[in-house]
């Protein structure tokens, strides 16, 4: 990649941001007059790039060192030999005749291939769409057309999903057709799907050749074409697994998740020495904008143990690959530190990470910091709709912030919560989380009625969470609004409920929720998985919470479960355990709630 931004001109300035401002926390931002709002700071300024602009000066600068490590594939990258393989790829979708502004999905777990297409396609401007690994039929018919996607990348299978076999049945068409020539009933728009691996399907081309069919022709336009784009260009569509209704194409710019990654890079001081270890998935933000992004930003290495999270393979790439950095979710981190070898291996290399994705535990924050050698972990808080972090916390923030918050606001980013009538709170008070800035997205693709139930006319996305912001501007998750629960006329937030039972030494995993109740008009459920070995019962848990919680916080129903039902990110889908204990007592309506 040859492309440099027009900073770059004149003494081959390299780097993203310039360096003389430093990297770290920058000013310290609380409230005002007493309201929950606060406003991030500015003293570095926003960058008006693209994704190929960021890459290109990254690779001037640190060609030849190592970008990228995929260790279940055997595959090493520096970014040298990413910028070729990016250009490669983008020179064959070229040839395909695909043009900035279409459409390409990606469905596959994490492997070499979907870190070159993420950074081929915004190369050319294509719109990367993020396809879930575990999508089903449906859900892969309606995000291909929703969005009219005209190629599609896939991985041939992953664990029990057969992409090719689901692909096929959507398409039945490809068993007659060229490659590149699908005119398919149920896929009006899809013309082009490739496929990974080398063996050969009919009617698709294989990801090898596909990189290399691009000829002369199309590798000079390459330049042009991505001097041409615009930052605030869409780049990304990324579907929301809400729990309700039809998944929504949150659609994010170069401008938004550019900025996001870079300003997420420098709270945790990454530089070009760090090696961040990247267990959580690719086709979410967590994956692609904290990881690869902020990797690519400060030329650190990225670091992927295998396809899918596996607590082993995780810790052995953390240790034999000496990452400085690593990733996840708290389910990721409590699989991790309970796994039987982990005693085993060598954590000393490891400096900082972040959890995010779902609310951090405590208690499984405090073992992060002492048995995994994290002492400047983060944690992150943000959503999809908004690039996505908000708040982080910082590597120099004391124990109790880190473990009891998710930190300050980030940089150029403005926070309120409101009230039921849309008024800001004081501090301290609960109230919805709403948020503004350069992070917040384009709008839901081709939805202007759910856009606007997220965007206010003010420009402020409503994240549906419950929050409080105390007067040094630390941000408390209380929970969803849609979660607090109403028991004979108490609000009742069940992240508080969690947070007391992760104290049990016994629990490993809980989830708290409401269910419907004639008296109350909602009881409490607790969903518990146990540590290993471990055995437990419901007046066990209740008698650790008498006397220590409000009688009316002590869940009525109490069930141990081996497994929590998780999104592939790792939240928690209550909804799912509602209808379980609505079947279970015989609440039909809890079904709705």
């Amino acid at each position: 990649m040859s492309i440099l931004s027009e900073s770059m001109a004149g003494g081959l300035k390299t780097s993203l941001f310039d360096e003389r401002q430093g990297r770290g926390g920058g000013a310290v931002i609380a409230p005002v007059d007493g309201k929950a709002y606060v406003s991030g700071d500015r003293s570095v300024p926003l960058r008006r790039a693209t994704i190929p602009q960021l890459f290109a000066e990254t690779v001037a600068r640190f060609g030849p060192r190592e970008a990228a490590v995929f260790r279940q594939f055997g595959r090493r990258y520096s970014y040298y030999d990413l910028d070729r393989a990016v250009d490669a790829l983008a020179s064959g979708l070229l040839a395909l005749g695909l043009m900035p502004g279409d459409r390409v999905a990606i469905w596959a777990p994490n492997r070499p291939e979907w870190l070159i297409t993420q950074f081929a396609t915004a190369r050319i401007g294509l719109v990367m769409v993020n396809i879930n690994p575990a999508y089903r039929l449906a859900e892969l018919e309606y995000a291909l057309n929703k969005v009219g996607c005209k190629a599609l990348v896939t991985a041939a299978a992953f664990k029990k999903s057969d992409y090719l076999g689901m692909i096929q049945t959507l398409a039945p068409e490809l068993a007659a057709c060229r490659p590149g020539e699908l005119r398919a009933e149920k896929l009006p728009h899809l013309r082009t799907v490739i496929r990974m691996g080398e063996e050969r399907t009919p009617g698709m081309f294989t990801f090898d050749e596909v990189c290399a069919i691009g000829g002369p022709a199309q590798q000079l336009r390459l330049d042009a074409i991505s001097g041409a784009l615009d930052p605030d260009d869409p780049i990304n569509i990324q579907f929301t697994s809400g729990t309700t209704g039809a998944p929504k194409g949150a659609t994010l710019t170069h401008y938004n998740i550019v900025n996001n990654a870079f300003f997420t890079a420098r709270t945790m001081h990454l530089s070009e020495a760090d090696r961040l270890c990247i267990p959580v998935p690719l086709y979410h933000c967590f994956g692609m904008v904290l990881g690869t992004l902020a990797c690519v930003s400060v030329g650190a290495a990225m670091v992927f143990p295998a396809e899918a999270f596996e607590p082993l393979t995780t810790l052995q790439a953390v240790s034999q690959e000496r990452c400085t950095a690593c990733y996840g979710v708290p389910t990721m981190f409590v699989a991790m530190l309970d796994h039987p070898e982990f005693a085993g291996f060598d954590y000393s290399s490891l400096r900082t990470g972040m959890m995010a994705g779902a609310p951090c535990p405590i208690e499984v924050m405090r073992r992060v910091i002492r048995d995994m050698h994290m002492p400047e972990v983060t944690i992150g808080y943000g959503m999809t709709e908004t690039s996505p972090i908000s708040f982080q916390s910082s590597t120099e923030d004391g124990l109790e912030e880190r473990v009891s918050t998710v930190g300050r606001i980030h940089p150029h980013v403005e926070v309120k919560i409101v009230d039921e009538a849309g008024h800001t709170v004081g501090v301290g008070e609960q109230g919805e989380l709403c948020t503004r800035g350069y992070s917040v997205m384009r709008g839901y693709w081709n939805d202007e009625e759910r856009t606007r139930e997220a965007i206010d006319a003010g420009g402020w996305m409503h994240t549906g969470d419950l929050a409080t912001l105390d007067q040094r501007g630390y941000c408390n998750i209380v929970g969803r609004v849609k979660d607090m629960v109403i028991r004979g006329g108490e609000n009742i937030y069940p992240r508080e409920i969690e947070e007391f039972l992760y104290r049990h030494p016994k629990v490993a995993e809980v989830q708290v929720f409401g269910v419907p109740d004639e008296r109350y008009g909602e009881e409490l459920a607790a969903w518990i998985v146990l540590q290993p070995g471990e055995t437990a019962s419901e007046e066990e848990i209740r008698g650790f919470c008498q006397g220590q919680i409000a009688h009316y916080k002590i869940p009525r129903y109490i069930r141990f479960k081996e497994a929590l039902p998780m999104t592939v990110t790792g939240k928690p889908q209550k909804f799912v355990m509602r209808e379980a204990m609505a079947d279970e007592l015989g609440l039909a309506e809890a079904r709705t709630a």
